[in-house]
């Protein structure tokens, strides 16, 4: 059967959560998560559905692809699949032509597992190596410790404070209350908790969004930011040590997270917190 390229709009949407869900796994390279697809979720339904984009052969979803801001497509392929020369042929080339509908005209860049053979092929096809991001995990099997802040999980009362904290922690965020109800009302959030970190005087100082993908597989954190009036207290390891708790509690096996190799701060941040560092991964880029 051949690969069929696919759109499934507002009522497949669920199904594309329900196979990242499934593809989850603590042995398996870096990929794209339900939380991911979840984080998008706060520009609406439809904005969502435009952007994901799935390979199947005879029913079957093979791959899931998450148009993630302009010019970048992130892949993440079945384990069983990553080796499979009719889909990583067709998914370099989808990636590669923008009347395939996949990326636009432009400079592009592809994340996709590492090791998987579509990889290979785009080393072939001239595209090059990006730079390098640092995956991090911590183990859940032990109780995690205290973080020794206040932790407030985010109701719809508190949702101006949680926004408020992401602006003041990322430079250029647009994220609002109303993109927050956005986030919440998709399926991958019914598995996720919104954090706030206060401190002595009663200020939020952190913020964090968690995703599990379900018992036993490893969750997420996307995003995680400090207010920038708050930093250099140690308050990104705090929230990021609740994150893990709030993980846990959720019964995920692993916390995940993924950020610049170039963002020494937040590597060391998140190692501070019991998170080890993996193998880079890279993405595959190509100019205009």
């Amino acid at each position: 059967m051949a690969i069929v390229l696919d759109m499934p709009g507002v009522d497949g949407l669920d199904e594309a959560v329900a196979v990242l869900r499934d593809w989850q796994d603590d042995g398996a390279p870096l990929q794209l998560h339900p939380g991911d697809l979840g984080w998008f979720w706060r520009f609406g339904a439809e904005a969502t559905a435009a952007a994901v984009r799935t390979w199947s052969r005879d029913g079957r979803v093979l791959a899931v692809g998450l148009l993630d801001g302009p010019g970048l497509v992130r892949l993440t392929i079945a384990s069983d699949a990553q080796g499979d020369e009719e889909l990583a042929e067709q998914l370099a080339d989808d990636v590669a032509e923008p009347e395939r509908g996949v990326l636009p005209e432009g400079g592009v860049s592809v994340e996709a597992p590492m090791g998987a053979l579509v990889q290979d092929l785009l080393s072939e096809k001239g595209w090059r190596t990006d730079e390098p991001w640092t995956p991090l995990r911590r183990d859940l099997a032990e109780p995690v410790e205290d973080p020794g802040v206040r932790i407030e999980v985010v109701g719809p009362d508190q949702v101006p404070v949680r926004t408020a904290v992401q602006r003041a922690a990322f430079e250029g965020s647009t994220f609002t209350d109303e993109a927050w109800h956005a986030m919440a009302a998709g399926s991958p959030y019914a598995d996720a908790r919104c954090l706030v970190a206060y401190d002595d005087r009663g200020d939020a100082v952190a913020a964090v969004t968690v995703w599990s993908a379900g018992p036993g597989k490893p969750g997420l954190l996307e995003p995680m930011g400090v207010h920038r009036e708050h930093r250099g207290h140690g308050y990104g390891k705090a929230i990021t040590v609740a994150a893990a708790a709030a993980l846990r509690d959720l019964g995920s096996s692993s916390a995940m997270v993924c950020t610049p190799s170039s963002n020494v701060g937040a590597v060391a941040t998140y190692r501070s917190a019991g998170f080890r560092e993996l193998p880079e991964v890279r993405d595959k880029s190509r100019d205009a």
